[in-house]
Order: C-alpha cells, then structure tokens, then sequence
C-alpha cells in the first residue's frame, strides 16, 4: 500500500455495481480495508438527510462516486426524466454536502454521454462545452455534466477538492445482461448466446451498424479512478478510456463468432443509432495520473462471455 491510502476510510456510492464492484476490488488490492459501499435500502442518495447520515457514520476521507441510475439507448429513451433527476440530485447533493462535512476529496465518475452528438474524434476533454449532446442519451449526460461546473466551482469558491472522469463504455464480466436495461457488449452477447442455443437463423439488432465506440474493460477502468484518486488534484475533466475505437457492425462480427454464431444478422433500421461516433483523447490521463489501458479488446471480450455462460443458467 502506498502512504497514500494507509487509513483512508473511503465510500464507494455505486460499488455494489457492476463497474463500483471493481474499484471495491482495486481498492482492496492497494490495502484499503475501511470501506463503505452504501445500500439503496439504506442511504437514499436523492435524500440530503441520508447522505449527511452517510457521511456522520462513516465520517469517510474520501468518496468515489460511481452511483447512476443508467441503461441502454432503450432505457434512456424511455427514462429521460427520472435519469435527469436521479444522476442530477444525487450528485449535486452528494458534493454540497461533502463540502460543508470537511471531506478530503470527493471523485466523480461522469459519462461519455456528455460529450457534445458531433464532438470531433477523438473527443478532448476541452470540447465538452462545445454542442448538445445525442439526443437519447442527453438527460442523462447533461445530468453528469452538470456535476462537473460544481466540481469546478466549488473548487474556486470554497478549495474543495474534487475530481471529475469522463470513462468511456465499459464492459467485463458482472456487466448488467438484462436486455431491457443492458448497453451494447453485455446485450449482444446475450442475443447470440440465445441464438445460438436456439437454433435460430437469424438475430435482429438495432440500428444499421454504422457507428462506432470506444470500450473500456473495467478492471482498467477501476485502476484508472483509484489512480486519478491517489495522484490527480485538479477540477479539469479527464478521459479514460482506451483509445480502440470499433465499429458496432464489427463488434457485432466478432461477439457472433467468439461465440460461434453461424446464423443471419439483420439491421432494423427503424430503431436509433444513438451517437454517430465515440473515440476519447486519452493523452490527458496518462500525463497527470499515468493511466493506460492494459486489457486487449478480444481478451476482455472473452473474459465477458466466458463469465456469461458460467453464470447465465436459467436466465
């Protein structure tokens, strides 16, 4: 353990997620052993009176905020108002009243999504201001977004210390598979996983293929937050990512034959695309906290869908 986290209590809003449980886990690894992962059930973070509870029984040094409500284009689609609330209040919460509690340090894990719709690739931290961003995804994205004035504000006002990251789409194993809610690796693995098992001859997707993204495996996305937590003091945005852009026409190729899908795959063109391209400048997080993804896209894949059958019994 570095001195840096010898005695540090720290809490984990989120980490009893899919990507808040691997910086649970990068956080034990560097020794950290008072950590607190708040339950739903227990700590409403939309409520001020259970976030100030939170921070008097815990009393932690520092937050790493991971809790989102999120999903899928389909969820966003269908949830623009409560993911706009929900990401909005309870960070805007979170962060006032860790200032006003005399908290250390309080990282924010933003979103992609709040980069502008037709954001130059690759997309640089400094063009973040520079346009809307895609439409099915914006409530959400300005949500986040939001928290990053704070961040930045609240610096300059008062020097409270808190950092903003902008991860790309991760996936990995323990990644939310429900088709109703799930983003695009952990869906299309699930869709030819059945498909296969099925027999059936064909399997229908959404959109027309065309765009790309930019996937980050999460167990590199959770060394990069707890090095941006250790190492990074400053309120501008940072990228983490891994700079491997594909296209989903691809991604939907590969998925399909690692696990061995031999049937038809169609485009319903009448369904979104959602943004026409993702690709994030990544110098900025190397330079200041010295992160770089280490886990080759076909590994990470393989690793996903090998945990998938492992655990998809009866589902």
């Amino acid at each position: 353990m570095t001195d840096f986290w010898t005695g540090k209590r720290v809490i984990v809003t989120g980490g009893a997620g899919f990507a808040g449980s691997y910086v649970v886990d990068e956080l034990k690894a560097k020794g950290v052993t008072d950590i607190c992962v708040p339950r739903k059930k227990d700590y409403d973070l939309r409520e001020v009176s259970d976030i100030q509870r939170l921070l008097k029984e815990f009393n932690p040094n520092l937050i790493i905020h991971m809790a989102a409500t999120v999903g899928g284009i389909g969820a966003n689609r269908l949830h623009p108002g409560e993911y706009f609330y929900d990401n909005m209040v309870m960070g805007v919460h979170l962060l006032h009243e860790s200032h006003k509690a005399g908290i250390e340090k309080v990282v924010v894990i933003g979103t992609v999504c709040a980069y502008p719709k037709f954001t130059p690739v690759p997309f640089n931290e400094d063009s973040i201001w520079d346009g809307y961003p895609e439409e099915t995804n914006a409530p959400y994205g300005v949500a986040k977004k939001a928290l990053l004035v704070q961040s930045q504000a609240y610096r300059d006002e008062y020097g409270f210390n808190s950092i903003f990251l902008l991860p790309t789409n991760l996936y990995g194993p323990r990644d939310n598979f429900d088709l109703e809610s799930s983003h695009v690796i952990p869906a299309l693995i699930r869709k030819f996983n059945t498909a296969k098992e099925t027999n059936a001859p064909e399997v229908v997707l959404w959109g027309d293929g065309t765009p790309t993204r930019e996937f980050l495996y999460a167990g590199d996305a959770a060394e990069g937050i707890v090095l941006a937590s250790e190492k990074y003091n400053e309120s501008l945005p940072v990228n983490l990512g891994s700079s491997f852009e594909v296209q989903i026409k691809d991604l939907a190729t590969m998925i399909g034959n690692l696990i061995g899908y031999e049937g038809k795959i169609v485009w319903d063109t009448s369904k979104p695309n959602g943004q026409p391209r993702r690709k994030l400048d990544v110098r900025r997080a190397e330079e200041k906290f010295g992160f770089r993804s280490r886990t080759t896209f076909e590994e990470g894949l393989r690793k996903t869908i090998d945990w998938w059958k492992a655990n998809s019994a009866g589902k």
